[in-house]
C-alpha cells in the first residue's frame, strides 16, 4: 500500500509539472537545476552572475542566460521566487499568450535584452527577479479586474500587485532596484505591445506592430499559422 501510495504521488508530481505551459515549464526547470547544481557543489554562483568583462571579453557567455537562472540558494527566498516565477509566467502563456508562443518568447527576449543593456550600468549580478517582476506587471496590467488581496489585510486590483511587492520589499528592507528594472521594462512592453498598435491604428501609421516576432521563431516555436489567425 505504501508503494502504491507512493507511485501515485509520484504520477500526480509529474502531470502537474507536465501541465505547466512549455516555456514556463522550461524556464522554472533551467532555475531550478541551476540551484540544485550550486546546492549540490557542482558548480558554483561566482561562474553564473552578470559580469560585462568576463561575458564580452572573456568569452563566458553563458553567463547572459545563468545571471537569469540563479535565484539563491534553496530558501524561502527561493521558494517566493519560484512561486511568483510559476504563477504569472504560466497565467500569462495560458492566458493572454495562449496559441502565441513566439509572441510570449519574444516578450522574454524583450526583457531579456533590455535588462541585460542596463545591467552594466548599476551593478547587479543576477537579473532573474527583474524578469519575473516584469512578468507580474505585464500580467497584472492584462486582467486590470481582478481582485488580490495582500495577506489577508487589504485589497486591490492586480495592476497593483507590482508596486505592493515593491514596497513590501521595502518595508523589509530589501533593495528595490532588481524590481524597479522589471516594472520598468514591463512598461515598456506594455506600451509598445498594447498601446503603440491602438495608436497607430488611429493615427494611420504604416507600421502597426514594432514586437512581431520574426517568421523564423514563429516557426521554431510552431505558431507560424496561428501568427495569421491571430491577425484575423
Amino acid at each position: 500500500h505504501l508503494s502504491t501510495a507512493h507511485d501515485v504521488s509520484i504520477n500526480l508530481n509529474t502531470h502537474r509539472y507536465m501541465d505547466i505551459p512549455v516555456i514556463s515549464r522550461l524556464y522554472f526547470t533551467g532555475a531550478f537545476l541551476t540551484t540544485a547544481g550550486c546546492a549540490l557543489d557542482i558548480i558554483s554562483p561566482f561562474s553564473l552572475y552578470f559580469n560585462f568583462d568576463l561575458i564580452f571579453f572573456q568569452g563566458q557567455i553563458w553567463r547572459l542566460l545563468t545571471t537569469y537562472l540563479f535565484f539563491g540558494m534553496f530558501s524561502i527566498d527561493f521558494i517566493f521566487h519560484m512561486y511568483f516565477l510559476v504563477r504569472y509566467c504560466r497565467m500569462l502563456e495560458e492566458g493572454d499568450f495562449r496559441g502565441r508562443t513566439a509572441n510570449f518568447v519574444m516578450m522574454i527576449m524583450f526583457g531579456v535584452i533590455f535588462m541585460t543593456a542596463v545591467a552594466p550600468f548599476i551593478s547587479v549580478h543576477f537579473l532573474g527577479s527583474s524578469l519575473t517582476f516584469m512578468m507580474v506587471y505585464v500580467w497584472g496590467r492584462r486582467n486590470e479586474d481582478i481582485r488580490m488581496s495582500f495577506l489577508g489585510v487589504f485589497t486591490f486590483n492586480a495592476p497593483y500587485l507590482p508596486w505592493v511587492m515593491l514596497t513590501f520589499s521595502m518595508l523589509l528592507g530589501n533593495g528595490v532596484l532588481m524590481d524597479a528594472i522589471g516594472i520598468i521594462v514591463g512598461h515598456t512592453y506594455y506600451f509598445l505591445e498594447y498601446v503603440y498598435p491602438a495608436i497607430a491604428e488611429i493615427r494611420g501609421w504604416r507600421r502597426k506592430k514594432i514586437l512581431e516576432p520574426p517568421r523564423i521563431l514563429h516557426w521554431i516555436c510552431g505558431t507560424y499559422h496561428g501568427q495569421d489567425l491571430h491577425r484575423d
